[in-house]
């Protein structure tokens, strides 16, 4: 039984953990996930699909919020201008798909700079406004700039092939998915180890203390921004992939709210909690949807109708339980179950 943390040597201290049975699982995790096309169908597939972007964005945002305090609700705007920049460098410029996926991170996190200087002194409910005031200009940049951006008539993309994968068949986005999700939790585990992810730390624990032991506030907080929204533009870009077609509807404030619920039932600051999160959020209107099923047809009829307000209620309702019953989040769940299972027969 493991009764502590302590290490003998640096490499100890470095590796993301120590215990073979964790590495374990997650290669068994990994093989399954890998195996998971072969095993379901397409809507299934489609579902997974919407499960790993949806986490890849979470951890982004987990990033700023979590992990350094800075409240968005900017998701919808950055998801935005990833989605489109890979569209249309795709689509009207002929541009290969991984160079645009590449576009899309670096031009969010570029935008990243407009909403990040000014915001610089700006804390709490004052940034989540801005970052939502952010947003609105990008999706009414994108509707109105029709030149550029092709306006309400959105935007097509066609013959997606990324390394060698057929992006129109939904196995092999899902593994294209999959590896860059794996990518985003490798990184993100280990920026959180760094220099750099300490300082992060710091300022969301207390910036004033992080200032007077040296840490650049403006330096650190632009910097989360720039990593964060980096991260949320590769979202947007594989929802292009994903989507083929994209049009600025696709990008309202239910989608900023649903992702920052993702990380506060998954768990603010935790990697894992993120992804947690987006399967929850993701699956919960599937799993209503299922339930709706077994209920009289005409009420059904009119919940079908009311698709997205019954989406957004089942949103704040999942916020609300999981605040009250567990404020860690899932993961604050699955850690007391862990340390119950381990402490056992003395677990309190």
């Amino acid at each position: 039984m493991r009764t502590g943390h302590y290490v003998e040597s640096y490499e100890k201290q470095l590796a993301l953990t120590t215990n073979p049975v964790t590495w374990a699982w997650t290669g068994a995790l990994l093989l399954g996930l890998a195996l998971f096309p072969l095993l379901v169908g397409n809507y299934l597939l489609s579902v997974a699909i919407t499960v790993g972007i949806a986490a890849i964005g979470a951890i982004g945002l987990n990033l700023l919020t979590g992990i350094t305090g800075l409240i968005s609700l900017g998701q919808a705007g950055f998801l935005a201008a990833g989605c489109y920049t890979t569209a249309l460098l795709v689509a009207d410029y002929g541009w290969p798909p991984e160079l645009a996926l590449l576009a899309a991170g670096f031009v969010s996190a570029l935008l990243s700079l407009v909403i990040g200087v000014p915001s610089l002194r700006l804390k709490g409910l004052y940034l989540a406004i801005t970052t939502l005031a952010f947003s609105f200009i990008i999706t009414h940049f994108l509707l109105y700039a029709e030149a550029l951006t092709h306006g309400p008539y959105g935007v097509r993309v066609e013959n997606l092939r990324f390394l060698g994968l057929d992006l129109t068949q939904l196995d092999q986005l899902f593994w294209l998915v999959l590896a860059v999700l794996v990518l985003t939790v490798l990184a993100a585990l280990n920026l959180l180890r760094t220099r750099v992810g300490r300082a992060f730390t710091a300022i969301r624990d207390h910036d004033v203390a992080a200032r007077v032991m040296g840490i650049s506030l403006t330096r650190y907080k632009l910097a989360a921004f720039m990593v964060s929204s980096f991260v949320v533009g590769i979202a947007g870009g594989l929802m292009a992939f994903q989507f083929r077609f994209i049009n600025v509807d696709l990008f309202n404030l239910l989608i900023s709210i649903e992702a920052l619920a993702m990380i506060i039932v998954g768990g603010l600051g935790s990697v894992a909690g993120s992804i947690l999160g987006a399967v929850f959020i993701v699956l919960l209107p599937e799993a209503v949807r299922a339930l709706t099923d077994l209920l009289p047809a005409a009420l059904t009829e009119m919940l079908s109708t009311y698709v997205y307000e019954v989406r957004g209620l089942l949103t704040g309702l999942a916020i609300i339980v999981m605040l009250r019953i567990e404020p860690h989040g899932l993961i604050g769940l699955w850690r007391d179950a862990k340390r119950y299972w381990t402490h056992w027969p003395l677990s309190v």
